[in-house]
């Protein structure tokens, strides 16, 4: 058992020998800083609910890779947002600008809840006017006579 246990510890040993320091993924710094803050700003349109610098899809770590490319070219910040905006489409943006063609991602929650609190009002309202005007026939009025009378009866 101890020379099991000693061969392990050697194997891991040796393997850890091997091992380097990780390699940066970008060789300038602020580059990699302003992926990030980039990256943090746009959705992942796989996950759609992780921003892109969180994301580990495939598609995520290719638009990195898209945005490292055009960090290189020289491209500023909103010149590469407006290349994914152009792209993607304003969904891509975590905060959309507010214009015609966004206003459903802006406001569409909000009218979804009112909406639902209406509907479910007027069902509410309407379930409540049946229970309440609608009389009992004969045979309803007279089966509830009996029962009453029963329990009179019985006590």
């Amino acid at each position: 058992m101890k020379v099991w246990l000693t061969a392990l510890l050697l194997a891991l040993a040796a393997f850890s020998l091997q091992a380097g320091e990780a390699a940066p993924l970008a060789a300038d710094e602020a580059a990699e800083k302003r992926l990030v803050d980039i990256s943090s700003e746009l959705r992942c349109l796989v996950c759609q609910n992780e921003s892109l610098s969180g994301s580990h899809a495939e598609l995520a770590n290719d638009l990195r890779r898209e945005i490292r490319t055009l960090i290189k070219d020289g491209k500023s910040d909103s010149e590469i947002m407006d290349f994914m905006v152009s792209r993607y489409g304003d969904f891509v943006r975590y905060r959309p600008p507010l214009k015609l063609t966004t206003l459903l991602l802006w406001f569409g929650p909000v009218l979804l809840l009112v909406g639902g609190l209406g509907a479910l009002v007027l069902y509410l309202r309407r379930r409540n006017q049946a229970i309440v005007d609608t009389p009992l026939s004969t045979d309803e009025q007279g089966r509830a006579d009996r029962l009453l009378n029963v329990k009179d009866q019985e006590q």
